[in-house]
């Protein structure tokens, strides 16, 4: 049966220093293979062509960064279909990113990749560079074949119903204005921006409980502690989003001196960041603690911090630093939580002195009916989901062009997005007079905390850049997209993460 082809990664490589030993030629091939078609099967039989035996290692389902809906088949049945083909002696799961820890591990003769590997430029993960560099440093080498080539994307996008019709609608429309490529140039074009991230430093903490149910001497729940994980976020995750796409980043937030948490904020800012911290006197860090099982439904939430933290000589200072800095920074971004870090004062300095403006007021459980974006005189570009937008305008019935119009014109947004969850984010472009609706590009959730932070780290450093309204609300959707499957800001959106799915979506 061709699943006893199927083996465990170490007993693969065990088996191929057995075949090496006894002088057969090993091959390796690696790769997704979550589509087979005409093009694998000739890329297979080619590369085996090249030696005695051909193994092939399978990217687990835990490591397929290629976006929505991937992969449509999972490892064992991928795993199976190449151990059906003739050419392939055996095949194993690689619990990986990439083949670099399989390569050392088996150490081929050859390491067969496809003609479109040849060009390492155009490899967006930078993984080939470093697969060559494994395969040579045991006497292999990389061979590429030049078979015919199919994108198994592209067949998946036109043959299965990885999204839904209105989805597809949206995609072929945009990829006919908007090609893959020419996206990808918008992109790296970001990494010259300077970008000031201004807001709450907040601890997100986990705690993960079993429910034991209602508790005998009373009505409220009962759980059990299992464990705990802390995340850096609120302004710490937008500038850690950015600084994968801008190289110069800074972020001004406060810390308090009670329970401060720095060292860890400290080792959870990327490299590129540089942190401007101001103390809190008799207030903690904010902190938010979550009890939550083990699929992350929510049970209860403690917030740890004080209301009008940031006042008198810390303001001062705060403003002083604004005032004498915030004029050389291409874009200011404002995730403004409401919890007390962003003052009137220093409100009347970015509305005054930001090149680019682009604020989210978030509402949340301590400040719910005090917290809108009124609070800003003028902002370029403000983002907000539809309950935030409607109770800005005190409207609750008009249709939401209406209203975003309405709010759009009193802030002097140029232009205002709302986001709408799994109807998607309707952006509205106030010097065209143009709404642009995106649909949601996520087809599974993970955890909804920090989505709206990362579309509005996205989209506002690319309308930052000048982007077409469209394209930079596209870009902060696939954005969010990517975070919702990532629990709580455990990692920041990544730029290869981003290239991958732009790319699935726009095949």
């Amino acid at each position: 049966m061709s699943t006893e082809k199927i083996l465990g990664l170490a007993e693969l490589a065990a088996r191929a220093r057995q075949l090496r030993a006894a002088g057969k030629r090993v091959v390796l091939c690696h790769g997704t293979y979550d589509l087979m078609h005409t093009g694998h099967i000739r890329y297979l039989q080619r590369a085996k062509q090249e030696g005695d035996i051909l193994l092939v290692t399978v990217t687990a389902d835990a490591y397929v960064n290629k976006g929505p809906g991937r992969p449509v088949f999972n490892e064992q049945l991928r795993a199976e279909s190449l151990a059906a083909l003739a050419c392939v002696d055996f095949v194993a799961i690689n619990h990986a990113i990439s083949a670099v820890e399989a390569l050392h591990a088996i150490q081929p003769n050859i390491y067969a990749k496809g003609s479109d590997y040849r060009s390492h430029s155009e490899d967006v993960t930078g993984n080939i560079a470093l697969e060559q560099a494994a395969v040579e440093a045991h006497g292999g080498r990389i061979f590429y074949t030049d078979e015919i080539t199919f994108s198994s994307s592209n067949l998946l996008n036109s043959h299965f119903d990885v999204f839904p019709p209105e989805v597809r609608g949206f995609l072929k429309d945009f990829r006919e204005r908007w090609p893959e490529n020419m996206v990808r140039q918008m992109i790296a074009s970001l990494k010259d921006l300077k970008v000031l991230v201004v807001g709450d430093a907040i601890i997100d903490q986990y705690h993960y409980s079993t429910p034991l149910g209602q508790t005998g001497k009373g009505s409220f729940m009962a759980v059990r502690y299992e464990s705990e994980e802390q995340f850096a976020g609120g302004s710490i995750a937008v500038a850690n989003h950015i600084a994968g796409f801008a190289s110069n980043v800074t972020l001004l937030t406060g810390l308090g001196k009670v329970d401060s948490h720095e060292q860890f904020i400290r080792e959870k800012l990327s490299s590129n960041v540089e942190p401007v911290f101001f103390t809190f006197a008799d207030a903690p860090t904010v902190t938010k603690r979550r009890f939550v099982d083990g699929d992350l439904a929510k049970f209860f939430e403690v917030y740890f911090y004080k209301e009008n933290a940031v006042s008198g000589e810390v303001e001062q200072q705060i403003c002083q630093w604004l005032d004498a800095n915030i004029a050389s920074y291409d874009a200011v971004i404002v995730p403004d939580f409401g919890n007390g870090f962003i003052t009137p004062a220093m409100i009347e300095v970015f509305s005054a002195k930001a090149k680019f403006l682009a604020v989210n007021t978030q509402i949340n459980s301590g400040n719910r009916g005090y917290h809108v974006i009124n609070r800003y005189p003028r902002a370029d570009f403000v983002s907000l989901n539809e309950p935030e937008l409607r109770l800005a305008a005190h409207n609750r019935n008009d249709p939401l062009e209406t209203v975003s119009g309405l709010v759009g014109e009193r802030v002097q947004a140029r232009q205002l997005a709302v986001t709408r969850g799994t109807k998607g984010v309707m952006i509205y472009d106030r010097g065209s007079k143009v709404f642009h609706n995106i649909p949601a590009l996520a087809t599974r959730v993970i955890d909804r905390i920090g989505a709206g932070d990362a579309f509005l780290s996205l989209a506002g450093i690319c309308l930052a850049k000048g982007f077409d309204a469209q394209v930079a609300a596209f870009i902060g959707s696939v954005a969010a997209a990517m975070d919702v499957q990532i629990v709580c800001n455990r990692e920041p959106v990544n730029p290869v993460g981003l290239y991958k799915y732009i790319s699935t979506l726009l095949k």
